[in-house]
């Protein structure tokens, strides 16, 4: 009999200790929709490939993902804007910004019998301002000779939740228009004077799709992945480019060196082939384990995606990282407690 329960407990005792591990390798985490196809992928292959583990991530909006993660409620957040000083100031947990990949935001049409068009800076910042209403506008069409405009209005689609692809959209608008810099600004969430709202970049791209008229932005993958128009954008150089993986690697290359903290700004960046509204997107990672064993399992997941998930991401239309910051952000994530 006391053989008998003696095993009972060890087995209970076992039973409660891969309760606990399993438990300690289920990982949550939430925010920016941007690279959400990426993420995706990588957190079903990593799970695929390592029994017990669980990614469950929540693509709302890289403002939710911020609130989460520094209040606590998730085991790590994801935004393609950084956190301001302020931000992190305030934040209960201590985080570092891992960049995972490039990407393009793009500004997405749907213009009666018009397939093709050409965006200079400040023809864009001023149809998202509201103030030129027409798609015949004679701005809209000197960029776009030969191309035969309608007399149709213009709606604007934005992001209603706050958005990492909203803050690379409004950093780029920022730098390229006074008007835009003294008014919205630039963040996740903007004061829009003009629009309709949609949410995440899944929302804005069904709006543009569905509404005659329409212009947003989304990120590339988004107008791919929807068949959705999009333009061309004069880069700092004078030059009209169109988004690319080629396009977001020259703009990365503007960074000769990256701060220590990872937090780097490439809308606009010079190149002649760069492309204008390029970013990085980050995920953010408590500095000090609330919990190790999913600390450990987090830090596996972060080398994993550096040494393999970062040979997929060109397949979804993002840009790798470079190589030089993959071997800084190992060091990072090693020393990582």
């Amino acid at each position: 009999m006391r053989k008998t329960i003696a095993a009972i407990g060890l087995s209970v005792g076992i039973f409660i200790l891969a309760l606990s591990t399993a438990e300690a390798q289920k990982l949550t985490g939430a925010g920016a929709t941007f690279p959400y196809p990426i993420y995706s992928k990588w957190f079903s292959e990593y799970s695929a490939a390592h029994p017990g583990v669980e990614i469950n991530y929540q693509a709302i909006g890289s403002g939710g993902g911020i609130k989460q993660v520094t209040s606590g409620l998730v085991d790590f957040g994801a935004t393609d804007g950084p956190m301001n000083d302020d931000q992190i100031a305030q934040s209960k947990i201590k985080l570092i910004h891992i960049p995972t990949v490039l990407g393009a935001v793009v500004p997405i049409f749907n213009v009666t019998g018009v397939s093709d068009l050409k965006f200079s800076p400040d023809v864009l910042a001023d149809i998202f301002l509201g103030k030129i209403a027409n798609w015949d506008d004679p701005r809209i069409a000197k960029d776009n000779p030969g191309v035969k405009l309608p007399n149709e209005g213009i709606k604007v689609v934005h992001r209603a939740d706050g958005s990492g692809t909203t803050y690379i959209f409004s950093d780029y608008l920022s730098k390229v228009s006074k008007d835009w810099a003294n008014g919205p600004g630039k963040g996740t969430a903007l004061n829009w004077p003009t629009g309709v709202a949609g949410k995440g970049n899944e929302g804005v791209a069904s709006f543009v799709r569905q509404l005659p008229g329409a212009i947003g932005y989304v990120e590339l993958i988004y107008a791919m992945q929807n068949h959705i128009s999009f333009g061309e954008l004069k880069n700092a150089a004078g030059n009209w480019v169109k988004a690319s993986i080629a396009g977001v690697t020259e703009a990365a290359a503007s960074i000769k060196q990256m701060p220590a903290d990872y937090r780097v700004s490439i809308t606009n960046a010079p190149g002649a082939q760069a492309y204008p509204i390029s970013s990085f997107t980050w995920l953010l990672v408590p500095l000090k384990p609330q919990d190790a064993a999913k600390e450990k399992v987090l830090k596996d997941f972060l080398n994993w995606m550096l040494n393999d998930g970062e040979k997929q991401v060109s397949a979804l239309y993002y840009a790798p990282l470079p190589a030089a910051l993959i071997a800084k952000e190992h060091a990072t994530v090693n020393n990582l407690p």
